[in-house]
């Protein structure tokens, strides 16, 4: 980063993972984000961060008596939240909303501002009501909430900006207001956007086009989001539909993906936008005092035994499995961790695909697998992985468990405590995947497709293993079969033999992991790529 003053930037985000017990966070952009304000606060870097104080945060999703999930809300107050004093006015549906502003800095991050309609003199109180909990009207109204409000929160606060940092589209609606304040000063609404865009940088997430947020601008205009804008304005912006990946790649002056190879399948992606900033990579990172266990990290300074401190933080997990779900797995036998959202291209039941393979296996328990994740309460498809990976939990209940309701305690206990870290998505539809990081920076080998981040680190046999050969089709059934056997060869053949009889090999890669990524994928490193790269213009 450069020795000069650096610049102020506020970090807009729907979602922050802090603690297991805040419940602000639904998945992976938050845990991205959460990291991201703890690892500033290590560094001193004036990053301000601005989200929404969700009542009822996600759903906590269970497994019901016949096997399928389920979904209950609960009221959480969080009493060591401060009271700014500060409350803010956005219009929605033509009436005032008050916002009024929190702040919390409990968690060893910079203070994140939190806005909040439930209170009193709101009608709309539920607009903060669930994260993710509803689409169309309920959506943009948060949007306003967070993009609108936000900007407003921070001029309330006396808070001097120099850059406005959206990550992922939820927070678009922020640059309506940026240019609405240059337009009552007097300025062109040309004039206002490329103001504007100088102050803007844009983080786009999701490499699935039909993931990207869109919203007919009729309902924008109805809901209040133009905010003084025009129809034909909103539309030069976002396009109609208004797709909200376009207005922030159109709103920033420069914008990034979160891998090497996210960078590329962004530009292919978003490549007939016109007028879009240029697309960059910046590969996204993790707090390493959040996910990684003080133990292993000494056992590799200090050149100590890896392997029985490896074998101790494993008999926790164990430990945290029975008391969950009763069931007693053998801690000498291959543990594989698989944790992450139920969504289709993620492919969690891959390693299903072939029962006459992987059954006996499954049987003499020389495979066990702990799988968790959450499905979107209104993903009916991501709930039927769900309930497949629990029938697998049936009928092979000594080597196959579910843990349900999936949060930050379980992903670093399995990202600490398992052997290896299986990930296999449809290629290149995995953007990130923060997940593995944290498994390779506690000794845990990852065994992954080449996508997301694992490209940047794989040295295939020495810090862990690839899964194929970076195959690439729109074809997911010849995907999926090609994939299918590549994961069975390299599990079976590759990792299985060292696992039970090389153990001297097994902790030197062990080794190796931790020293190719403790480094090169901590925040750190993300956050002076983000000044040098995106937040100082050159």
């Amino acid at each position: 980063m450069s020795d000069k003053k650096l610049p102020t930037v506020a970090y807009f985000s729907m979602e922050y993972g802090l603690d297991s017990d805040f419940k602000m966070y639904a998945g992976g952009l938050g845990i991205l984000a959460g990291d991201y304000i703890k690892g500033a606060k290590d560094i001193d870097a004036p990053i301000v961060p601005i989200g929404l104080k969700w009542k009822q945060g996600y759903t906590d999703q269970k497994i019901g008596d016949d096997g399928r999930p389920y979904d209950s809300y609960y009221n959480y107050v969080y009493d060591f939240l401060e009271d700014t004093g500060v409350s803010v006015t956005v219009k929605v549906r033509e009436t005032n909303v008050i916002c009024k502003v929190w702040k919390c800095d409990q968690f060893g991050n910079n203070p994140l501002y939190l806005l909040d309609t439930d209170i009193p003199e709101n009608g709309d109180a539920w607009i903060t009501g669930q994260l993710y909990g509803w689409f169309g009207e309920e959506r943009i109204a948060q949007e306003i909430v967070l993009g609108i409000g936000g900007v407003r929160a921070m001029r309330a606060l006396g808070i001097e900006i120099d850059v406005y940092h959206f990550n992922e589209g939820h927070a678009a609606l922020a640059a309506t207001e940026l240019i609405r304040e240059k337009m009552c000063g007097g300025s062109s609404f040309e004039e206002a956007w490329k103001a504007t865009r100088e102050e803007v940088v844009f983080t786009t997430h999701t490499p699935i086009k039909e993931g990207n947020e869109e919203h007919p601008l009729g309902r924008l205009e109805y809901m209040g989001a133009y905010n003084g804008l025009t129809r034909d304005q909103m539309e030069r912006i976002g396009g109609s539909p208004f797709n909200m990946t376009v207005a922030g790649l159109r709103l920033a002056r420069i914008s990034n993906g979160v891998a090497k190879l996210h960078g590329e399948t962004s530009n292919l992606m978003w490549k007939e936008v016109a007028g879009r900033s240029p697309i960059i990579a910046i590969t996204n990172a993790i707090h390493t005092p959040t996910w990684v266990d003080e133990r292993i990290t000494a056992a590799y300074e200090q050149n100590g035994d890896l392997w029985a401190t490896h074998m101790e933080i494993k008999r926790e997990l164990l430990s945290f499995i029975e008391k969950r779900t009763s069931i007693s797995l053998n801690p000498d036998n291959l543990l594989i961790g698989f944790s992450r959202r139920a969504a289709p291209y993620k492919r969690s039941d891959l390693i299903f695909s072939r029962p006459d393979l992987i059954e006996p296996y499954l049987e003499d328990g020389k495979v066990q697998i702990v799988f968790s994740g959450k499905a979107h309460p209104l993903d009916d498809t991501g709930k039927k992985i769900v309930t497949n990976l629990v029938s697998m939990m049936k009928k092979y209940p000594k080597s196959v468990v579910f843990l349900e309701n999936y949060d930050m305690t379980i992903g670093a206990k399995l990202t600490r405590g398992s052997d290896i870290w299986l990930n296999n998505p449809r290629r290149p539809l995995e953007a990130s995947g923060t997940s593995g990081m944290k498994a390779a920076m506690n000794g845990v080998l990852n065994c992954s497709i080449l996508d997301g981040w694992w490209p940047e680190a794989c040295i295939d046999g020495e810090n862990g293993w690839q899964i194929g050969d970076g195959f690439q089709t729109k074809d997911f059934e010849e995907l999926d079969r090609h994939d299918s056997e590549a994961l069975y060869d390299t599990l079976l053949n590759r990792v299985l033999p060292v696992y039970y009889d090389n153990r001297s090999k097994w902790v030197e890669m062990m080794r190796k992991s931790i020293e190719t990524t403790r480094t090169e994928f901590a925040t750190k490193r993300m956050l002076e790529e983000y000044y040098d790269l995106m937040y100082i213009k050159g």
